[in-house]
């Protein structure tokens, strides 16, 4: 086994644990946090059930950024939707035999990673253009960007430009989900995106890019509107109460 496919082995069995502690971590932070007061953005839901439609809603179409700004809600959904399909057209690498529904789903993923670029690009550019948003910018929002137009780019340029063995890529995955680890394409471009990847899992629990769970326990989108039928008492305050 060549020192180079053990090297990726270890990197990305790091970065796999890594990402998965920290996930873990955070959300094990987040639930813990009290919500003192109740601060649903109005008009709220009065319901358990109308929340988890409005939670429904957030995820799958952005509402509140639509409302917000429709240029921004634009680049923001065309990356994220991009994304899903590249990240399910990726399932074929960790599968043998591949899923019906992923095989389906992979000329459609091909060509999202354009659409991923794209979406990117317009985000990144906002930073840029827009005033107020390059003045509350930070050296770190544009790093995340970097990192992922630059995982897009390497990644197009593998099926476009410079196309590796998919075979022993495959193979190199599935080794390492059954720790029988096969040697890797020496390919640079290749390198370089695994290189990416495994970077982001690894900052992707400490930065920014981590408001995917985090929207899951924001009071404004999860809290029910019904103060007035019944008291709202965080948990420590409930504590001091008896």
């Amino acid at each position: 086994m060549s020192a180079l496919s053990l090297i990726y082995a270890a990197l990305f069995y790091a970065a796999t644990a890594l990402f998965v502690v920290g996930l873990a971590l955070k959300i094990r932070r987040y639930a813990a946090i009290p919500a003192p007061l109740k601060i649903p953005t109005t008009p709220a839901p009065t319901t358990r059930g109308g929340v988890a439609l409005r939670m429904l809603r957030e995820v799958v179409f952005f509402e509140s950024l639509f409302k917000s700004s429709k240029w921004t809600w634009g680049f923001g959904w065309l990356f994220h939707a991009a994304l899903l399909l590249v990240i399910l057209r990726h399932f074929r690498y960790f599968q043998q035999p591949v899923w019906e529904p992923i095989v389906w789903v992979q000329p459609f993923g091909l060509y999202a990673g354009f659409a991923m670029v794209a979406g990117l690009a317009g985000l990144w550019a906002r930073r840029f253009l827009v005033d107020r948003v390059r003045y509350i910018s930070t050296p770190s929002d544009h790093l995340h960007l970097a990192l992922l137009v630059a995982i897009g780019l390497s990644g197009l340029g593998m099926r476009f430009v410079a196309p590796t063995d998919i075979v022993a890529l495959k193979a190199f995955m599935l080794g390492l989900m059954r720790l029988d680890i096969q040697p890797l394409p020496a390919d640079p471009l290749l390198l370089l995106h695994l290189t990416l990847v495994a970077v982001l899992m690894i900052v992707f629990p400490i930065s920014k890019l981590l408001h995917a769970p985090g929207l899951f326990f924001s009071p404004t989108r999860m809290q029910v509107d019904n103060p007035r039928e019944a008291r709202h008492v965080a948990s420590w305050a409930a504590a001091l109460d008896k």
